[in-house]
């Protein structure tokens, strides 16, 4: 109970400085590291994120050595690429680590089998498409959760060719 307030003013300084330098490595790894590792989070970032705040964490409380820290944040960093690389280029792998997008209302109709799947309730899409400053179901297309678990509310369209909804199953 002696040091529950203050051990000593070199803890205090080892902190400071572990963690800006902790701080100024991380950066310089998600500036090297692209755009994807501050996208918002699907399951696979999700992951990345919370173990990269774990190391930091063990990094600055003298839990871990700052060499032995900045492997384990190189190492997943790298595996974030070489997983995101692997999914780029293999279908199987995409499967893998991303989740599908889900379609929850389609033309005028909640897709309930979907709904229970996603954990969703009819409030919660009704919400979403209040979010869009939609007054009517009839000016809706869809509504899809996608793989980051945000909402997507499409509008009907008069158009013809390709839509955005192609990639998406229909489950009935």
């Amino acid at each position: 109970m002696e040091h529950l307030f203050f051990k000593d003013w070199p803890a205090v300084f080892h902190i400071i400085i572990c963690a800006v330098i902790s701080y100024i490595v991380l950066f310089i790894f998600i500036r090297i590291s692209g755009k994807r590792t501050l996208a918002k989070l699907n399951a696979f970032d999700f992951v990345v994120t919370v173990t990269l705040g774990s190391t930091l964490s063990s990094m600055i409380l003298k839990k871990v050595p700052l060499v032995e820290g900045f492997v384990a944040l190189i190492t997943i960093i790298a595996l974030q690429y070489l997983l995101a690389f692997l999914a780029k280029n293999s279908s199987k792998m995409e499967d893998v680590i991303n989740s599908t997008p889900t379609l929850l209302f389609y033309d005028g109709k909640f897709i309930l089998p979907a709904m229970k799947k996603e954990v969703i309730t009819e409030e919660e899409i009704y919400s979403e498409i209040r979010k869009y400053r939609l007054e009517s179901l009839e000016d809706v297309q869809a509504v899809v959760m996608e793989l980051n678990g945000t909402f997507t509310v499409v509008k009907k369209s008069n158009k013809v060719g390709p839509s955005s909804l192609d990639d998406i199953e229909l489950e009935h």
